[in-house]
């Protein structure tokens, strides 16, 4: 069902690490292989990093390129098929820039997410009123409609958190001054501070706040962040990478190499032993609530 739900994202991962091992296994560079096919080498990198679709006719070419067998290439032309597929939140293209769809196909595929945050409420659990918020503040040249579109996606994404097959299990973490700061004033926050709670009851959701009594803490170090983990198919191995997934101003980073996603594993651990229980978090939660009114 994970598989249903992911769009063209976790099909075009696995089709351009295809395609990256089949290149570097000849010996041939990005650049020079850019050549051969005649794209761009940021073509290429976007390709092999599941950035972009990809048309089963390239696929071959590029497979004929690296002498692939006749049966991989076969199997990587299908792939690319699947990479074509549209995912829902495709249907706001319009808002939607190349990286946030990448990230939006992996939440929808993941099985458990690791979530630490520091400064906002995650997108998961905003209310409509605290992401207009937010989206007016980070994009305050955009029209009204827009904002509304982008505001429709966030809380569309939402429904993952509910959905009757597979929900995602969630873990959680947020540093307490998070929870006195008013974004959107102070009767939007008290709002969103109560859906929070609400959230927080869910069946498959673990929200532990971090208190500021704790001091240094591995997330003031880290900045925030989410470790993503996929459905194991049929003979127990991870259908994808775990992957790690950080906002930057102008995007977003991607990791997914063991020793970095073992280093982001190691910090979400300390982070989670530091912070309050579920029960002690939720209270704390609402009384924060409670304060602001």
């Amino acid at each position: 069902m994970a598989d249903a739900q992911a769009g063209s994202t976790v099909p075009r991962r696995q089709l351009g690490r295809y395609l990256h091992d089949l290149r570097v296994k000849t010996g041939m560079t990005a650049r020079a292989a850019a050549r051969e096919l005649e794209r761009s080498e940021p073509t290429l990198w976007r390709i092999e990093n599941g950035h972009t679709a990809t048309r089963s006719l390239d696929v071959e070419q590029m497979c004929r390129l690296y002498g692939a067998t006749a049966d991989m290439t076969k199997a990587l032309m299908a792939l690319a098929k699947e990479t074509r597929a549209r995912g829902w939140w495709q249907a706001y293209g319009d808002v939607v820039p190349e990286w946030l769809d990448l990230y939006i196909g992996l939440e929808a595929a993941a099985t458990r997410i690791d979530w630490y945050e520091s400064e906002l409420v995650p997108g998961l659990f905003q209310t409509g009123d605290y992401a207009r918020a937010l989206i007016r503040e980070h994009v305050p040249d955009k029209s009204d409609s827009e904002i509304d579109r982008r505001v429709e996606l966030r809380l569309a994404r939402q429904a993952i958190l509910r959905r009757p097959v597979d929900p995602p299990v969630l873990r959680v973490a947020l540093r307490e001054p998070m929870l006195r700061c008013p974004v959107g004033g102070v009767r939007v926050m008290a709002g969103q501070l109560d859906r929070l709670a609400e959230a927080s009851e869910l069946p498959n959701v673990s929200l532990r706040v971090v208190p500021v009594a704790t001091g240094l803490h591995s997330g003031m170090l880290s900045g925030p962040f989410e470790i993503l983990r996929f459905p194991v198919n049929g003979n127990g191995e991870e259908s994808e990478p775990p992957t790690v997934y950080t906002d930057i101003y102008t995007g977003a980073l991607y990791l997914d190499k063991p020793h970095e996603v073992n280093r982001y594993d190691q910090a979400f651990g300390k982070i989670w032993k530091t912070a309050l229980d579920d029960e002690a978090s939720r209270e704390l939660i609402r009384e924060s609530a409670e304060g602001l009114r």
